[in-house]
């Protein structure tokens, strides 16, 4: 299952950067396949991005809200609120373990070597605020004097725009490196800031500050897939505590809003057939094990 996930991360990775004729035409690739909405957290304007980014594009819609009314356009967005929507009831944070990029990005730096560490359970609550302020209110409230907002999450604290946007468009076009500010040098800093904190403990961006991961959370217990306990099989061991890579007691609080999903605990840890997938009220369980090696008993 380890291989199975790690393949369907790579994949969707090239789902989501697949166009590879950046480097002989205009660097933000515009072509049919820009409607297309990328489930995982992927800028928008990376020049091998074949979708649209849902933070970016929710964030444009509420910041030209004022503007479209006082047109009489009345534009609302439905399409994005509508795949947000139709995602995070289909899979919750399913998403987070199996399709992000960054997600991915993050799990390859923590096999990095190094001393490693928790991140405080109180920081877990970053990424509802950085949802409520920098995706909703602020792009909401905070306008110019023609009614229009900014998309402040991407262009104030976005890390994946700085790594898959900034940079290569650097590369790209020199003529952009005459522009750079406080701006491109304050979000790199804190984009570098993430990546070393990726080394020393397990998905921080993605525990404590990715509004999306915010979002899809808010569905895990109603998502059509979902991980199930059993408890009448568990035995509270907690074994599932220690592989898990958000740090979570899935015993305890099973469906948590932390969860990804990853069915680590389902397969690397339980071997009481404790845990299983719930996929649309069928539930599928791992095959089972005729030896429980860690507790030293047999089944």
């Amino acid at each position: 299952m380890k291989t199975i996930r790690r393949w369907s991360q790579w994949l969707w990775l090239l789902l989501t950067n697949g166009y590879l004729g950046f480097p002989f035409s205009d660097p933000i690739y515009q072509g049919p396949l820009k409607v297309i909405c990328a489930p995982g957290l992927n800028c928008y304007s990376c020049p091998a991005a074949t979708s649209y980014c849902l933070l970016g594009s929710l964030q444009q819609l509420l910041a030209g809200i004022r503007l479209s009314l006082q047109s009489g356009s009345y534009f609302l967005g439905f399409y994005v609120l509508a795949s947000m929507g139709i995602l995070g009831t289909a899979l919750g944070r399913f998403i987070c373990g199996w399709a992000c990029p960054f997600g991915l990005f993050q799990e390859l730096l923590f096999k990095i070597p190094s001393p490693k560490y928790r991140i405080p359970p109180v920081l877990r609550w970053g990424k509802y605020l950085f949802l409520t302020f920098f995706v909703l209110l602020l792009p909401l409230l905070v306008v110019d004097e023609f009614g229009l907002g900014q998309p402040w999450f991407c262009k104030y604290l976005c890390p994946t725009g700085t790594l898959e946007a900034g940079l290569p468009l650097l590369v790209l076009l020199p003529e952009l490196r005459t522009t750079l500010g406080w701006l491109f040098y304050s979000k790199l800093t804190l984009a570098f800031c993430y990546l070393g904190w990726s080394v020393l403990a397990s998905r921080p961006f993605c525990r404590t500050s990715c509004p999306l991961g915010a979002f899809y959370g808010l569905f895990n217990r109603f998502s059509l897939v979902q991980l199930k306990l059993d408890p009448k099989k568990c035995t509270q061991c907690g074994a599932c505590h220690a592989v898990c890579p958000v740090e979570i007691r899935f015993n305890e609080t099973p469906n948590s809003p932390e969860c990804i999903n990853c069915l680590k605990c389902m397969h690397e840890a339980c071997s009481f057939n404790a845990i299983s997938v719930d996929l649309a009220g069928c539930r599928l369980h791992p095959g089972s094990k005729k030896q429980l090696n860690h507790h030293g008993i047999s089944s």
